[in-house]
């Protein structure tokens, strides 16, 4: 894979986290942070999107870069999953701090 291709994956994963940002209400950070809820929501997007696909095959909107392809869909759903846990372990965690 090139750089361009690089490049454009993380474009498209930052915006997917971006997105996810946006629809959960919670930013942990900055645009580094959106790349990376991004990335790792892509991750576990795209696990999970390939095992909906064997059982249905059925993919939604998937962008291909080079051999690495993504499920548009599947990784904001995974970036979604990935902050709502992050914001509950951070509401966790300031509930405890609290307490003491």
């Amino acid at each position: 894979m090139n750089l361009l291709g690089i490049l454009l994956l993380i474009i498209i994963t930052g915006i997917c986290g971006a997105i996810a940002e946006f629809v959960v209400g919670y930013s942990p950070g900055g645009l580094l942070l959106s790349i990376i809820v991004g990335v790792i929501g892509a991750y576990f997007g795209n696990v999970f999107g390939e095992w909906i696909y064997q059982i249905t095959s059925l993919r939604f909107f998937s962008v291909q870069v080079g051999n690495i392809t993504i499920d548009i869909v599947w990784a904001i759903v995974g970036s979604i999953v990935f902050l709502l846990l992050l914001s509950l372990l951070r509401i966790g965690r300031r509930n405890i701090l609290r307490s003491v």
